[in-house]
């Protein structure tokens, strides 16, 4: 029997020392890393590479049930993938394996809470996103210019070259004179003649 070590880290910033080290104490003798975005169900485990040379009584380790998928259903569908191989999960934290009945209904059970704190995490998260939102938070950046003084100034029709304009109003916010307005390139109203 072979012990398979799967070390995985949730960012690139995150360091993959202390779960090799936790897996290396445990006796794994192949050791498998990887470390991605916990925010993707996505390159987890990489299974169909350790399923390649699992044998029959191999053990698969892996620190804890949530380095194995982004769900409940997708740990299982892994758990009985590995039954299918002839191969037992053992899981370092809490200690259990998939080779006994009682190993696998821990499993199972773990896993199911482990999904509902995911849950949970996220609606905690969502109300504090709400929560911000709510208390104009989070509004974006400020307006450059006031919209009344802009109003304002195109009431008063203040050219954008002629004559100084306001230091705290931009060009592009003044609208143009009528006689500054080049025609478009659809509006023949205002069309040069045709030089023939």
């Amino acid at each position: 029997m072979s012990r398979i070590s799967h070390a995985w880290a949730g960012a690139s910033t995150q360091a993959l020392e202390i779960e090799n080290a936790r897996l290396e104490a445990a006796g794994g003798e192949a050791m498998r890393t990887k470390t991605v975005s916990a925010a993707s169900r996505e390159g987890h485990v990489d299974l169909p590479g350790i399923l390649d040379f699992l044998r029959q009584g191999d053990e698969p380790v892996a620190r804890r049930l949530d380095r194995l998928g982004r769900s409940s259903r997708d740990v299982l569908d892994k758990v009985r993938e590995l039954d299918g191989t002839g191969a037992s999960l053992r899981v370092l934290e809490p200690e259990v394996t998939t080779a006994e009945d009682l190993g696998r209904l821990v499993v199972t059970i773990l896993d199911i809470v482990a999904d509902m704190e995911v849950k949970f995490i996220r609606d905690r998260q969502r109300a504090g996103i709400e929560a911000a939102n709510a208390s104009s938070f989070c509004k974006g950046r400020r307006k450059p210019v006031d919209e009344d003084r802009i109003r304002q100034l195109a009431a008063e029709q203040v050219p954008k070259a002629p004559r100084p304009r306001p230091q705290d109003i931009a060009d592009a916010c003044l609208p143009r004179p009528e006689e500054w307005r080049r025609p478009r390139r659809n509006d023949r109203s205002g069309a040069l003649p045709h030089r023939g």
